[in-house]
């Protein structure tokens, strides 16, 4: 996505940030109402059918369970983006990863700095609980998210390979 253009007070995208209000917290099953319509969206941009009660069931399961950890962005008292968090372990380092799952921006807010908040705070859960690391995949087509990635030091991991087996 090309960036904006520059204007005679500075560039559009740093004056949209200026101008968001976003608070950032750790949802709880109180908060699914509002992450809900996120997380559809965000199934619906990687080519799923939109199901809301499915997404506020998964949510709902997922954070009573305590099986992932999701942080809500809202501009006032509007959301504007989640990221997802699932606990793994690492047997060759012996400590805690965390699987970066999902981020999603609503459109409107993109381009503001939002979810490079979002990972900044996923960022400072992980180290919190002693993780080694984060990590996350993404399509191949999806280069605004991998330069987002990439400009916050990911790396992509040329050692070892990603295979899947459906079931």
């Amino acid at each position: 996505m090309p960036l904006p253009p520059e204007t005679a007070s500075g560039n559009l995208a740093s004056q949209r940030e200026e101008a968001l209000v976003v608070e950032i917290h750790r949802a709880t099953t109180a908060d699914v109402e509002l992450v809900a319509p996120l997380f559809d969206a965000y199934r619906r941009f990687y080519g799923r059918d939109a199901d809301l009660a499915l997404a506020r069931r998964f949510l709902a399961d997922r954070l009573a369970n305590g099986e992932s950890v999701v942080f809500l962005a809202t501009d006032g008292a509007t959301p504007c983006g989640f990221t997802q968090l699932y606990p793994l372990f690492s047997s060759l380092s012996c400590r805690s990863i965390w699987i970066l799952s999902d981020l999603y921006v609503d459109p409107a807010e993109r381009r503001a700095g939002v979810g490079r908040r979002l990972m900044e705070a996923a960022h400072t859960f992980a180290r919190g609980q002693g993780a080694v690391t984060v990590e996350l995949e993404t399509a191949h087509t999806n280069t605004a998210a991998q330069a987002l990635y990439e400009g916050m030091g990911y790396q992509h991991d040329l050692e070892f390979r990603h295979y899947v087996l459906s079931l």
